[in-house]
């Protein structure tokens, strides 16, 4: 049985921010501030369905996505770029694969008791941040 990832989850702690956002091609100055951020993310999860919203004191982000069904995602907010994004189960943890300029790019979350990774990555760079559940 898959997990349900629904949940509010506080940010804990990130490791490489810089050097991921730097793969993406982010500007020094921002690269400072969102690796000052602490963000909280909110998961939704009915069936094949799911909402990831981001959330920070700056920006938030939000995915709205059917499991298994590419859709093209428009990272604006983030780096300006949109890729062709798939979300899909890989045993028991949520992997996407964004396919556009950048190699290597996607993300995958897990649970390991109340804490949920976050596990980012962008050509050959990986990001991992941990959240923990609070309701």
């Amino acid at each position: 049985m898959l997990p349900n990832l629904s949940g509010y989850y506080r940010f804990v702690s990130q490791e490489n921010m810089d050097n991921y956002l730097r793969a993406l091609d982010i500007n020094v100055v921002l690269r400072k501030v969102v690796c000052l951020l602490k963000p909280d993310k909110e998961i939704i999860h009915t069936g094949d369905h799911m909402v990831i919203r981001t959330i920070t004191s700056l920006r938030n982000y939000v995915m709205d996505f059917d499991l298994g069904v590419q859709f093209e995602e428009d990272l604006g907010p983030v780096d300006g770029r949109k890729c062709q994004t798939t979300v899909f189960w890989e045993g028991d943890q949520l992997v996407c694969e964004q396919l556009g300029e950048k190699r290597n790019r996607g993300w995958r979350h897990w649970l390991e008791g109340d804490l949920l990774h976050l596990r980012m990555t962008a050509e050959d760079e990986v990001c991992v941040q941990v959240f923990q559940k609070v309701k």
